[in-house]
């Protein structure tokens, strides 16, 4: 099935998830990579998948320019950088299915806890603080620069402040956007991006917009208690998903 309307389609169809995920449904960003790895190697996928994000990123700020979180964001955004750094400092050492087992089991462990709290009627609302944000922002930018998939970090991180539901996905897309910009200059001098994508970028690009304003008109339709069972759900299904990837790919 290596053709090229396998890969257009394969490219369409994560251009779109990308999108989705830039107009408030995080979780599908973690669709994008896997859907590329059908037609090439991951982390290619995931340089040529970059420049689609920061053209929605910039779609997906101006969505939610009056809907986020200050303090999460002030937290989050150099523990994303200092996630980064770390991936580009470990690139080539990084065992990536190692990475996605501990994310997978971690996502499973906080979504029993969350069931746990919530049935024993124990559940409230955790604020921002600096050292969780500091460690979960860190997976999340070193995931991140691996396979776009710091998704999972950010919702264990945020998950239990309990913030609306469009200032969760505010907070998510203005981190994501900052944390994407941050990943090229390392995906540069890697030589991971190069110029000859660029016209496969411009082609993807209003499929990633179009995603974008799918996403949105999504997230401001559903009940909020709706909205974050989706959530929940697709933390489960993506991390019994990374756990399966990790131990094929051992």
């Amino acid at each position: 099935m290596d053709t090229p309307e396998f890969f257009w389609l394969a490219a369409i169809a994560a251009a779109f998830f990308v999108g989705g995920s830039k107009g408030g449904l995080p979780m599908i960003a973690l669709l994008s990579v896997p859907t590329m790895s059908l037609v090439m190697p991951p982390m290619q996928g995931a340089a040529l998948l970059l420049p689609v994000y920061l053209v929605s990123d910039v779609y997906g700020i101006w969505i939610y320019r009056h809907a986020y979180s200050k303090r999460n964001l002030a937290i989050l955004i150099p523990a994303g950088a200092l996630g980064v750094l770390a991936g580009y400092l470990l690139a080539g050492q990084i065992d990536e299915d190692a990475v996605r087992i501990v994310i997978g089991v971690v996502g499973l462990t906080f979504l029993a806890m969350r069931m746990w709290t919530r049935f024993s009627g124990t559940s409230k609302p955790k604020p921002a603080d600096v050292p969780r944000g500091i460690f979960w922002g860190t997976i999340s930018g070193f995931t991140s620069f691996v396979s776009h998939a710091g998704g999972p970090a950010f919702q264990l991180y945020a998950l239990p402040q309990q913030l609306p539901k469009l200032t969760f996905a505010g907070t998510s897309t203005i981190l994501f956007a900052a944390i994407n910009l941050i990943k090229v200059p390392p995906y540069l001098a890697l030589g991971l991006m190069e110029v000859r994508d660029l016209q496969t970028v411009a082609l993807l690009s209003p499929v990633a917009i179009l995603g974008a304003w799918v996403g949105y008109r999504i997230t401001r339709i559903l009940p909020e208690r709706v909205f974050f069972l989706i959530v929940e759900l697709a933390l489960f299904a993506i991390s019994v998903n990374l756990i399966r990837a990790g131990v094929m790919g051992l």
